[in-house]
């Protein structure tokens, strides 16, 4: 290993530290593939009660990284001739947005898998965070589950935000329909599909749709926290995406164990349970174009911009998947997935090329972009990231 590889590690490392000491993430773990090699680093715990330390290979909810499984599994089908991605919904879904200000024939697939089709932002919707925005509300639903019926219901509960392709919005409800439709043409479930485009011919032994009844994780895992509520006596239905950092509990409240919680209501917006090692290898399929034929790896990485899409910063996004812009990088062609939930963060990261790769989880939920931020720059040697 060379030395300045070796101070890319030590840099990750500290990284790792910082995250744990200073950020308040419970445990980090960091897995790096490039031409020197395979590297593992890892910092706090796994458990807070017995100490136990992050570990190599663990099972981890992945989150909204799921996403570009979803896309990859429509773009398989579009490659078989089944379907197109500028199909509208409508072709598949008779009626199901034509509620509530929406045109089902005017929203194509497309619009779906790359958050351009005017869906309000899913996961403001009161229906939702009734259930989980508030500590007592979660101990109350946290083993709920949500049918797929339920989940169409809320994609649509609210007005558009836009019209179709005008703007981008991250939107779950996009991807749940997306979800009906893989099932609608294939007679299949969306889990099986999933591993037929992508788990079976990577190889992923351990990458998974999660069950609906499942709220459990395979052997080796960590245990998940999460501090991200509302105040009690706060109504969800008050938030919106400018007020509702206002609306969080004091600081100082300890957290929550997380672990044994179901997440139907992620479905195919990004309920895949995998490992760090196993997503990299996901990753570097669908960055290269090993995984889809030509035409298809082209539509996944045809980007738009997030701005003003309440995402990550410095981005673009294309079907399930997303871009830095290369004006941070310098110059830098970098990609990535990207997921958050209660207790989980799942970010990987790397070249176009699939050579150097990074994968970044914490048993906690996103606390802003600084970790995944400092992690590439340590990693690929770039400037600070969103700094002046």
């Amino acid at each position: 290993m060379t030395n300045s590889t070796s101070t890319g590690r030590e840099k990750l490392q500290r990284m790792l530290d910082r995250a744990v000491a200073e950020l308040g993430v419970p445990g980090i773990v960091a897995e790096v593939r490039d031409a020197n090699g395979t590297w593992f680093g890892s910092a706090g715990v796994a458990d807070r009660e017995s100490g136990r330390p992050r570990q190599e290979g663990e099972h981890l909810h992945v989150g909204s990284a799921g996403k570009a499984f979803t896309a990859a599994a429509v773009l398989r089908l579009e490659a078989e001739g089944r379907l197109s991605i500028d199909d509208p919904v409508e072709k598949w879904l008779p009626g199901v947005l034509n509620v509530n200000g929406y045109d089902g024939n005017r929203i194509t697939l497309r619009h779906l898998l790359n958050n351009t089709s005017g869906l309000f932002i899913t996961g403001l919707a009161p229906e939702l965070s009734r259930r989980y925005a508030t500590r007592s509300a979660f101990a109350a639903h946290r083993y709920d589950i949500w049918t797929t019926d339920e989940l169409v219901r809320l994609a649509v509960s609210q007005p558009p935000l836009h019209a179709p392709g005008a703007a981008f919005a991250y939107s779950n409800g996009g991807f749940h329909l997306a979800g009906l439709v893989i099932e609608k043409v294939t007679g299949n479930s969306y889990a099986e599909e999933v591993a037929r485009a992508v788990a079976q011919p990577l190889g992923l032994t351990h990458t998974y749709v999660r069950p609906p009844e499942d709220i459990g994780y395979p052997e080796p895992h960590p245990r998940a926290y999460t501090g991200l509520f509302l105040k009690d006596g706060a109504d969800p239905a008050d938030m919106t995406v400018e007020n509702w950092q206002s609306m969080l509990e004091e600081p100082g409240q300890p957290p929550l164990d997380t672990t044994e919680f179901n997440t139907s209501w992620a479905w195919s917006a990004g309920n895949v349970v995998s490992t760090t090692g196993e997503m990299i290898q996901a990753f570097e399929a669908l960055a290269t174009g090993r995984l889809l034929p030509d035409a298809q790896h082209r539509a996944m990485w045809t980007t738009v911009s997030t701005e003003g899409g309440h995402w990550m910063p410095h981005s673009r996004y294309g079907l399930g998947v997303f871009e830095l812009d290369e004006a941070v990088t310098g110059g830098l062609r970098l990609r990535g997935l990207a997921g958050s939930m209660q207790g989980s963060h799942l970010v990987v990261v790397g070249t176009a090329d699939g050579e150097q790769t990074i994968a970044v989880h914490t048993n906690t939920e996103a606390k802003g972009w600084e970790v995944v931020f400092r992690a590439v720059e340590a990693q690929f040697g770039i400037a600070p990231i969103g700094k002046p």
